[in-house]
C-alpha cells in the first residue's frame, strides 16, 4: 500500500474519533513511526504529508538524519541510554522516554538550548515496560525543576497489547487524569500539553480519550 492511501484511511480514523469525542483534529498530530522502514519509505511518509517522524534507536535516526537532516520533526520515542543522549541531543525535537534523573542530567549537560521532553509512564504496571510508575510521575517532575535545559512537554505511555478496550481506555484515563494533576500547578517549565499514547492497534481509542501525538508505524509506513 502507498503511504498515501494509508494516511488518508488514517485520518478518517482520526476525525471519526474526533467527532465521537467532541475534540478538534488539530489538536492530534501524527507521529511516523520509520524504525523498521527504509529511508525511502519515511520519505514517501513526508511527501504525503507527514511532518514529524519517530525513532527509537540512536542509529536509526543518525541514518535517517543524513538524508532527510531536519525537513522533518524529529521525535525520539525509544528507552535512551545516557551514554547515548550526545547523539541525537542536536536532532530530536521531542523526547518522549524521560524516565529517570541519570537520564535528565545528562540530557542537561549535552544540550545548548531547551529540548522538550515527555516523562514516560508505566501506567499498566507491566514489568517489560519502562517508565514510571503513576504515583512517581509527580515527584519526578518537581525533582527536574533545576534544570534550564528540560522543558517537561508532556506525559507518554504504551498500553499494554490487548483488544480488551475498557482496559485500553482505563489505561489512557489514568494518563491524561494525572496531565490534568500536572498541568494545574502551574509551573512553566512543566506546561505538560503533550499525551503521547496510542498506535497502529489503539490510536482512536487514545484519541477518545485525549492524545495529543499517535505514534503510528506499521498502519502508516508498513513493517
Amino acid at each position: 500500500m502507498k503511504v498515501e492511501d494509508n494516511l488518508r484511511e488514517i485520518q478518517q480514523k482520526i476525525e471519526t474519533a474526533c467527532e465521537r469525542s467532541g475534540r478538534n483534529r488539530e489538536e492530534i498530530k501524527i507521529i511516523a513511526v520509520t524504525k523498521y522502514v527504509s529511508v525511502e519509505r519515511a520519505q514517501e511518509a513526508m511527501d504525503a504529508g507527514i511532518t514529524d517522524l519517530g525513532e527509537n534507536r540512536d542509529d536509526g535516526l543518525l541514518a535517517k538524519w543524513e538524508v532527510l537532516e531536519d525537513k522533518p520533526t524529529w521525535h525520539f520515542i525509544g528507552s535512551l541510554q545516557s551514554k547515548k543522549v550526545k547523539n541525537i541531543i542536536d536532532k530530536a525535537a521531542y523526547i518522549h522516554s524521560l524516565d529517570r534523573l541519570s537520564l535528565a542530567e545528562e540530557i542537561q549537560k549535552r544540550a545548548d538550548h531547551i529540548i522538550d521532553c515527555l516523562v514516560q509512564v508505566n501506567v499498566s504496571g507491566e514489568e517489560s515496560k519502562h517508565g514510571l510508575p503513576l504515583e512517581e510521575v509527580k515527584p519526578f517532575i518537581a525533582s527536574l525543576k533545576p534544570f534550564s535545559n528540560i522543558r517537561v512537554a508532556g506525559l507518554m505511555t504504551m498500553a499494554p497489547f490487548t483488544e480488551d478496550e475498557d482496559l485500553l481506555r482505563s489505561c489512557f484515563r489514568k494518563l491524561k487524569d494525572l496531565q490534568q494533576d500536572i498541568q494545574a500547578l502551574e509551573e512553566s517549565y512543566a506546561p505538560c500539553t503533550e499525551l503521547s499514547m496510542g498506535m497502529s492497534n489503539d490510536y482512536q481509542i487514545a484519541i477518545e480519550e485525549g492524545a495529543t501525538m499517535i505514534r503510528i508505524g506499521t498502519a502508516l509506513v508498513g513493517q
